[in-house]
């Protein structure tokens, strides 16, 4: 692997890391567990590792973000996950932001510089 590949695979991840907290509320106005959240977000393109994905579960429950409860239906046990109140208002308001943002780098991207 050539050193540009390594630095934009290293340059792609950064990307990637700045949307995943979003992808992840996107998919969680309905209760799911770990391994449905992330078959659904790779099934809208954005695969997620279970190392990153369980540990940002946790981190965004602790903050408040989420709510979870175990259930048992057909099955293992499973912790759902859902949205808070304080989740759904920070989707909303991330989404916005993500929204603005895509909107300026749009600009930036396609913008002919004068001259």
């Amino acid at each position: 692997m050539a050193v540009a590949d390594i630095s934009f695979d290293k340059m792609e991840q950064e990307l990637r890391r700045g949307v995943v907290v979003l992808a992840v509320l996107s998919q969680l106005r309905e209760a799911q567990y770990g391994y449905s959240l992330r078959q659904a977000l790779t099934a809208r393109g954005m695969p997620i590792e279970e190392g990153t994905l369980y540990p940002l579960l946790r981190r965004l429950e602790t903050q408040s973000l989420l709510a979870s409860e175990w259930r048992i239906e057909d099955g293992p046990p499973r912790r759902y996950y859902t949205l808070s109140t304080e989740g759904a208002r920070a989707l909303s308001e991330l989404t916005a932001s993500r929204r603005d943002l895509n909107a300026v780098m749009d600009r930036l991207l396609t913008d002919k510089k004068e001259g």
